[in-house]
């Protein structure tokens, strides 16, 4: 081990970077952020620079202002907020994936030339752990002619496939900043509504995806009085960590990795981070295998839940985007849908509110709209096919989809659109002979 002589800083980090080069990045927390919180910086000769990221957290100068778009772009798996906004720029580009392929087939494309991102302190043996997120990261680095890591303190060391060691890597950047957080929001009164719908619907023993956002968490709040959950998820969030401390998680019936709770990335609040933190309970593997919808069958009784923009009334989900306008990604939504169905005694729920509010374009006033609705707007991507979607639950109620016909479906689903919608839709299903009428 030659640790100290690898040992660089972020202005020499930087100039190991040449034009034409493909930079990869880890995934939110587990992005390189000194080094890409500099790129902009970089000498006006060095262009087209392609950076291939996912739900960045970071808002780089590099992407988020104008003046960089000529000789920077993103190539991204999900879109986070900052790439959202700096589309304008025409330098952001997104990569239709399903998350457990991601690194496989980016990789079939293009390969890193350079990859950057966090982990913790060497331990005494020379190991790192890359901590936060292991979905794409150690294929990435394993391909990438340069190696950069940006080792920290503050990172917890979690377990799982994802341990690194100094003289697999070509250099080190030594950080102190804070771990990125994502903080508990409030629950509103149709996330608790609709988590406890979903709640009713999960047994004791049973095995949990939850995603990110309002709805998962009020799940995860209400099934604090259940016992021997599994944990088989690709995000581990705040509210396993609360399951657990209450008792409800076990993992004694998984038929994988039995007793351990099983993610292919972290984040949550500084309290998950501690509880994380050399915790051999949970385990960050491989997102290729975490993700793999047969791998996610193997357990039995494993529960998907997540959540869509809109969907139609055949069963259609677009859960990325507005239109043609790309919003997010299609991340691990379909792997983990489809894989639950496949398990034994397994569910998927697709949940969401029953309406939104949009601005007018002609009157710039917020109006309520349906995301229930006749067709998909045009241009929308299909992320979970109408073949593919068991449950959808929105805070009017739970409908069961699976084996159903187009006009069954239309009316489960316009049974849990909200009531003003309710009789507009039922006449365009008619319309558009997606029902019979009565």
């Amino acid at each position: 081990m030659n640790y100290q002589n690898k040992v660089i800083t972020v202005e020499e980090a930087l100039k190991l970077v040449k034009t034409g080069d493909q930079i990869f990045s880890g995934m939110m927390a587990a992005e390189g952020r000194l080094f890409l919180s500099k790129l902009h910086e970089l000498p006006a000769d060095i262009k087209d620079i392609r950076v291939t990221n996912c739900l960045p957290m970071l808002d780089a100068p590099f992407f988020t202002e104008k003046e960089h778009a000529s000789r920077f772009s993103v190539d991204s798996w999900f879109l986070s907020g900052a790439l959202r906004k700096a589309m304008v720029n025409g330098n952001i580009r997104y990569i239709p994936n399903h998350l457990h392929l991601a690194a496989t087939d980016r990789l079939s494309h293009v390969e890193p030339d350079i990859y950057v991102g966090a982990a913790t302190l060497p331990d005494k043996n020379g190991f790192m752990s890359l901590s936060l997120s292991n979905v794409y990261e150690k294929r990435m680095l394993k391909k990438a002619k340069t190696v950069i890591l940006e080792i920290n303190p503050n990172f917890p060391r979690t377990h799982g496939d994802l341990e690194v060691h100094v003289n697999d890597v070509d250099y080190l950047i030594e950080v102190d900043y804070d771990v990125p957080v994502l903080p508990d929001g409030e629950l509103t009164e149709k996330d608790i509504i609709i988590g406890n719908l979903i709640a009713d619907r999960i047994n004791d023993g049973d095995c949990l995806q939850l995603g990110i956002g309002g709805i998962p968490n009020a799940v995860a709040n209400a099934l604090v009085n259940k016992k021997d959950l599994g944990v088989h998820t690709e995000m581990f969030t705040s509210g396993f960590m609360k399951l657990y401390k209450a008792g409800a998680i076990s993992g004694k019936y998984k038929k994988t990795h039995p007793g351990k709770m099983v993610a292919c990335f972290a984040l949550g609040t500084k309290e998950m981070y501690d509880f994380i933190d050399d915790n051999p309970m949970v385990q960050i593997l491989d997102g290729h295998y975490v993700n793999d919808p047969h791998v996610i069958g193997l357990n039995d009784n494993q529960v998907s839940i997540n959540s869509t923009i809109e969907i139609d009334l055949t069963g259609q989900c677009c859960s990325e985007a507005i239109g043609t306008r790309q919003f997010s990604g299609t991340g691990g939504q379909v792997d983990t849908a489809t894989g639950a169905q496949i398990s034994k005694g397994g569910r998927s729920f697709i949940a969401l509110y029953s309406t939104a509010l949009v601005r007018n374009p002609q009157t710039g006033e917020r109006e309520e709209v349906s995301k229930i609705v006749t067709t998909l707007k045009p241009g929308a991507p299909v992320t979970l096919s109408r073949n593919d979607v068991d449950y959808v639950v929105t805070e009017y109620g739970v409908v069961h989809l699976t084996g159903t016909t187009v006009p069954e479906r239309v009316e489960l689903l316009i049974s849990i659109a909200h009531p003003k919608f309710r009789d507009e839709l039922m006449a365009e299903a008619i319309k558009y002979g997606l029902h019979p009428g009565k």
